[in-house]
């Protein structure tokens, strides 16, 4: 049987790994050092509470201490304070609280506020409820309705085949429409999700807050929480999305934050730190025994981004907390090392508050300097590296082979651009544990440098735990030495991938018990040489000759230690390098003063590829310590290609997880290369990566980046372009995925092209005429024909408001340094619907190297509503708009006031995405630049030979419409005929599109450059002169004229008809004075009270016009009249006058029906004439203008409420929010006319989106 095979001895130790790093063996030799006494602060996506694991240590206390939301995207603005009434209290959504009778309340006063729950819950959540509420809330009601109106419109039909009377097939319409209105609502269907009043309230002892998630202000029902930190509550919001949340409350009552977290990150994250688990020990995470402070600081509006207001309010609330420890699984490539202002404030909480803080490395290797920050870039935090066993790969992978351990190849490499090591440690990077309630899974694999950090700071806190129980002193300082000197250097994983090598948490915790009087706990040294943290030689010209390096070693202490301890440190130390090529002093003496050694690097004899050593400082009276400070040495030796342009590696076997690198001399001028892989296997199908980088100083890493993941079938060959830069070295990768099996033989190889513009972008002004750019071909015959393709446009503004001002209690880093925020508010109008993309160039691009803590900006209409938000980079955030009008609120915070005043002015782009791509025309020369002949076709240039490109300016016809002076055109510009990799390539055995988890694939398009184009003013419209009169005014009539249309334009805004009658005294038959009089009593507060007399006015004003003249009028085909253009403009606006006071008629007559209505009366006959009177005016203004055309629509609207005709009612209401601003009110009359056709779920769901749609505040910061 089959039965007999099965092994019940399933690896559970591999689900979340502790064998591997020591753990193990010390908590089974200390298990009383299991956390216990630690707290670890969690930074990440938030925390779920109600997670499996995370509600108590092993002592029983609180898993968690406190949850932190402080990215503010929970916030509510609960600022808004009304006092209770019979009980009762109406919240911002429009819905009547009721008061338990319980609450103690000695004000009676309450902050209300109001939150959108999809504001709350991370994507895949929202995607899953929005899903669930349409099926059950939405689809089965609305078929009913449709399926409903579909059937009275069949009944109809055969009722009345042949409609003729004007009410029959009004009738008719108006049924189509209501099926017109069914479609489109099912189209545009859009769920606002809950929407939740929020209160806040002083029992008179602490602040209390209770969310209504009845959404029926059955308050009674809910839960009433305090703070977390004070009674470590929560709740779920329902039980259909599982989602649980807790809140603080700040401000005096001010500020509501609602707590949740952002994605199942940071719950997986702190299970493998520190869950426990009392009846399943073997499920436990590394330190079941410590505490966890949990701090959000994945941004739930920007997808889980982190910011850096988030991160220093982070920090505060960690060293508020005096938390011994800091995970951090986030990061992200910065564009310079070890420094900033996020990273100054986490150097600041390491060196003089002691924390210890932990950080993924990356996941972005497998090539060389491909570590993040702050892991793998900070000189204050270690960087741990992911490292994958056998007893995972069969537990977690259920790999069908056992492989050695190995590093993921994904793992980021070091070493940091200034030198640095970059990976401290490594760890276990994967683990099957805890994730919150709301994915409806108990648990989940996920793996990164993510899971490997937490493992590390698990194995950190064991350690810590030990200390603080035994008594024993130490340091942040101390134990990142310990750990890197008792680490596990693993076979086979090169040194930038496992840092100093696998952590060993037993070794590392005997270590500092057997060195704990050692003098240098207290001190940290650092290492400068020219400002970097080590030797880093990837340069051809340096790696060619000996150097000499002056390297600065400075020992640094913190704040809390004593002079006398200063004065007495003094070391007699020795340095070290096994490495023949580097020379390097015997000798150093150590005091409490900065040193200088002189370090000599000689790679002359050193083969091609990467090259690693360190010089290592041993204390001479305790050399069996370790080195107490290293100064890394990297140097790179290239391959030269001077004059070779084609490099190819003959057969080569990989085994899982192998890396091939090679470091290549890319030739000058070389623009793109061309990758090609071959399979020489017959059988095996392997997955593979290509990871090409290049290096430039003050950029990031992924600047200069090409990473493909891919299948390689068997005998299948692929082919890969990406760009290069010419002059720089090119570290390329070729590496088979760690879990696919099997040796694979490959050969590949590499060419490089050029076509070179001598510059990076094309930027061309409209008003400076035809443009000249050279391509030349560096290395090869090529051809050129150049292709301009224009997709964006780009406005900018600048701000309309601007306001500096402190900010709240959450943020006072220590010692009372204030932080401050500027609130800029940009505001534009979109002319149509399209895709947009705000920009903040002067902050762009930079997080933690940023001198400043945020650039996070929030999107709303003109009625508040929130629309979208973006960060520091702002091409992950695009979002469509419809035509409207919106502001921009960007905030940008500091701590120095004189920062912030610099940025007043700073600048916003709008990057708007065309609704067609623009191409541009290129030329030869100039004559058919300019006359539009023969256009650049094809060219072929041969090597070291260049051809002059033309572009004359755009024509004014082709550019956007509404595109304005100082906006500007972008786009891209190619080169090439023919795609790079696609000239007489053919790509076979290649699974197109098939990626995994885990897996990226990026690199800007090869030969393809930016474009950007300038404009100028718009061209003048011809000025229009009226025909000549055959009278000629005097001064004095054309003075009375003046002032007689200056007194008209008066009275609208004036109270009474003094002037009016003053004027039709003067001028009884002037049509512009009685028009405006009309427009006056329309327009008036009391309207209503005024009806009759606006129809008389009306009647006035169409009685005036000549209707019969103004119909032969528009009659005529052609008017050959020499002053044509007089009559036209004349009769146009004879026309708009009439049209405008037969809709203001109608709109009058239909009120005065409404009205008598409304008083609940009997028809009359006063109704039935006024009736008539508006069914005569429909049909004149029907006369002049369409039903649906914008100035007619308000009658057509209320035409069809009187006749009730709700269907044509609604889609007239429908077309006048389509062609401006939405309103309150219209959504309020669209509920009524949905209630009227018993469409109960368009009533609830517009009543729910109303307080989404019309907020009473901006969402905060």
């Amino acid at each position: 049987m089959a039965s007999s095979l099965v092994d019940e001895s399933f690896p559970v130790a591999g689900l979340l790994p502790k064998k591997e790093t020591g753990a193990l063996t010390f908590l089974s030799k200390y298990p009383d050092y299991d956390g216990r006494g630690v707290t670890v602060a969690i930074l990440d996506t938030g925390v779920d509470p109600g997670a499996p694991g995370l509600q108590v240590t092993t002592q029983g206390l609180p898993k968690i201490v406190d949850i932190i939301d402080t990215t503010g995207s929970g916030d509510v603005n609960t600022s808004t304070v009304v006092e209770a009434k019979d009980g009762e209290i109406t919240g911002l959504t429009g819905r009547k609280l009721k008061i338990p009778p319980s609450w103690q309340n000695p004000t009676n006063q309450y902050h209300i506020g109001v939150k959108n729950a999809y504001e709350l819950y991370p994507k895949q959540l929202k995607e899953r409820i929005q899903k669930e509420r349409r099926e059950k809330l939405w689809d089965p009601l609305h078929r009913v309705a449709l399926a409903e109106t579909i059937r009275k419109l069949d009944a109809y039909d055969s009722a009345h085949p042949h409609p003729n009377k004007q009410e029959e097939k009004l009738a008719r319409e108006d049924l189509v429409a209501q099926i017109d209105v069914l479609t489109t609502a099912d189209k545009k269907f859009n769920d606002p999700g809950p929407v939740y009043d929020c209160v806040v309230f002083h029992d008179g002892e602490t602040w209390r807050a209770v969310v209504d998630t009845s959404e029926t202000g059955d308050l009674a029902s809910c839960v009433v929480l305090t703070s977390f930190q004070e009674s470590h509550q929560y709740a779920a919001f329902t039980l259909a999305d599982m989602l649980n949340y807790s809140i603080n409350i700040y401000d005096d009552g001010n500020v509501l934050s609602i707590v949740t977290n952002a994605g199942s990150h940071g719950t997986h994250v702190a299970c493998i730190a520190a869950a426990h688990f009392p009846d399943e020990p073997e499920k436990n995470g590394i330190a079941p025994g410590a505490q966890i402070l949990v701090v959000k600081i994945g941004d739930s509006r920007l997808g889980s981004m982190e910011t850096g207001s988030s991160l220093v309010r982070a920090m505060i609330a960690v060293m508020e907390h005096k938390a011994d420890l800091v995970n951090f699984s986030y990061g992200e490539a910065a564009h310079w090392p070890n420094g900033g202002r996020v990273c100054n404030v986490i150097t600041e909480a390491v060196h003089d508050h002691g924390v210890i803080f932990v950080s993924s490395a990356g996941n972005n290797g497998p090539a060389l300097s491909t570590v993040g920050c702050p892991g793998g870039t900070t000189s204050s935090v270690i960087g741990v590296g992911a490292y994958v066993s056998p007893e995972m790969m069969a537990a977690e992978y259920s790999l069908r082979e056992r492989l050695p351990g190995m590093a993921y190849t994904w793992s980021s490499r070091g070493p940091s651009v200034d030198g640095d090591l970059g990976v401290s440690i490594t760890a276990p990077g994967g683990a099957i544990t805890s994730v919150p309630n709301w994915t409806l899974r108990g648990s989940q694999l996920m793996n990164g440098t993510s899971m490997s950090s937490p493992n590390a700071c698990g194995g950190i806190a064991l350690i810590l735990s030990g200390l603080k129980t035994e008594n024993i002193s130490y340091t942040p300082h101390s134990i990142r030495r310990a750990l890197e000197n008792t680490a596990l250097s693993v076979d086979r994983v090169e040194i930038f991938a496992q840092g100093y090598g696998l952590i060993q948490v037993d070794k590392a915790f005997e270590h500092l018990v057997s060195y704990s009087d050692c003098p240098t706990c207290n001190v940290r040294f650092c290492i400068s040489t020219g400002g970097k943290r080590g030797i880093y030689i990837r340069d051809m010209t340096k790696s060619e000759k000996p150097r000499e390096y002056n390297v600065t070693i400075d020992p640094k202490y913190g704040d809390d230690i004593g002079a006398q301890e200063k004065i007495a440190f003094t070391m007699q130390t020795s340095l070290v390098c096994e490495a023949s090529w580097v020379s390097c002093p015997s000798h150093l003496a150590l005091m409490n003063a900065s040193r200088a050694v002189s370090i000599r690097v000689d790679p002359r004899g050193l083969s091609e590829g990467v090259h690693y050593t360190e010089v290592q400082c041993f204390d001479t009276a305790n050399p069996h310590k370790g080195p107490i400070f290293r100064i890394p040495v990297t140097v790179v030796k290239p391959l030269q290609t001077t004059k070779q342009y084609d490099l190819a590696w003959g057969e080569t076997e990989f085994k899982p997880g192998q890396i091939r690198r090679s470091f290549v001399q890319v030739p000058e001028g070389a623009t793109w290369a061309e990758l090609t892989v071959t399979s020489l296997d017959p059988e095996l199908t392997s997955k593979f990566v290509l990871h090409c980088i290049q290096l430039e100083d003050h950029m990031a890493y992924r600047s200069n980046e090409f990473y493909k993941f891919f299948h390689l079938q068997e005998l299948g060959q692929s082919t890969y372009p990406f760009s290069v830069r010419g002059g720089l070295i090119l570290d390329l990768v070729v590496a088979k995925w760690w879990a696919s099996l099997g040796n694979t033989k490959i050969t590949y190889s590499i060419s490089f092209h050029s076509l070179d513009m001598n510059q990076k972008m094309i930027q061309m002004h409209a008003a400076n005429g035809i443009y000249r750019f050279d391509v030349r071909s560096h290395l090869r015959i090529e051809e050129v024909s150049p292709a301009i393709t224009i997709k964006n446009c780009v406005q900018p503004l600048r701000p309309n408001d601007c306001k500096i001002s402190p900010l709240g209690a959450r943020d006072v880093l220590p010692n009372g340094r204030q932080i401050y925020e500027i609130v800029l508010t940009y505001n534009f109008h979109q002319s149509k619907t399209s895709e947009i993309t705000p920009n903040c160039p002067l902050l762009s691009d930079l997080l933690y190297e940023s001198e400043y803590e945020s650039q996070l900006w929030l999107l709303f209409d003109n009625n508040k509503q929130y629309m979208g938000a973006g960060d520091a980079y702002p091409n992950q955030y695009t979002i469509k708009l419809d035509k409207g009008d919106y502001t921009i609120r960007l905030q940008v915070r500091h701590e120095h006031k004189d920062l912030l005043e610099k940025l007043k002015d700073m600048v916003m782009l709008i990057d708007q995405k065309l609704s067609s791509s623009l191409n541009v025309d290129c030329y030869q020369n100039v004559p058919n630049a300019l006359n539009g002949k023969s256009k650049f076709n094809t060219v072929t240039v041969q090597r070291g030979c260049s051809v002059p490109v033309f572009i004359p300016p755009v024509a004014d016809d082709k550019l956007p419409k509404g595109a304005s002076l100082g906006q500007m055109l972008t786009g891209t510009i190619t080169l090439a005929k023919n795609e790079p990799g696609k000239t007489g390539r053919r790509k076979k055995g290649h699974m197109a599109g098939d990626v995994s988890d885990g897996k990226r694939n990026l690199g800007p398009r090869p030969d393809s450059y930016p474009f950007i184009y300038v404009l100028t003013q718009t061209p003048h419209k011809p000025h229009v002169t009226k025909a000549e009169k055959t009278k000629e005014k005097t001064k004095e009539e054309e003075f009375q004229e003046a002032l007689r249309d200056f007194k008209i334009s008066w009275i609208t805004k004036l109270e009474g008809d003094n002037l009016y009658q003053e004027l039709l005294a003067a001028y009884p038959e002037h049509l512009p004075l009685h028009v405006t009089q009309v427009t006056a009593k329309d327009t008036h507060k009391d309207r209503n009270k005024m009806l009759p007399e606006i129809i008389q006015l009306a009647d006035k004003v169409i009685l005036l016009i000549d209707q019969s003249a103004l119909a032969t009028y528009f009659a005529m085909k052609t008017d050959t009249r020499p002053d044509a253009l007089t009559y036209k403009v004349e009769n146009d606006k004879l026309k708009t006058y009439l049209i405008n006071c037969l809709v203001v008629k109608g709109c009058a007559l239909a009120d005065r029906i409404l009205a008598i209505r409304a008083e609940g009366e009997a028809t009359t006959e006063e109704e039935t004439q006024l009736q008539q009177q508006m069914d005569q005016t429909f049909n004149d203004v029907q006369k002049w203008a369409e039903p649906e055309e914008k100035k007619v629509l308000p009658f057509s609207v209320k035409f069809a409420q009187v006749h009730n005709h709700y269907g044509r009612q609604l889609k007239g209401l429908m077309k006048l929010t389509d062609d401006s601003r939405p309103s309150k009110e219209s959504d309020r009359k669209a509920i009524e006319v949905y209630k009227k056709l018993g469409w109960d779920h368009l009533v609830r769901h517009t009543e729910n989106s109303i307080p989404v749609k019309y907020p009473p505040h901006y969402i905060p910061f």
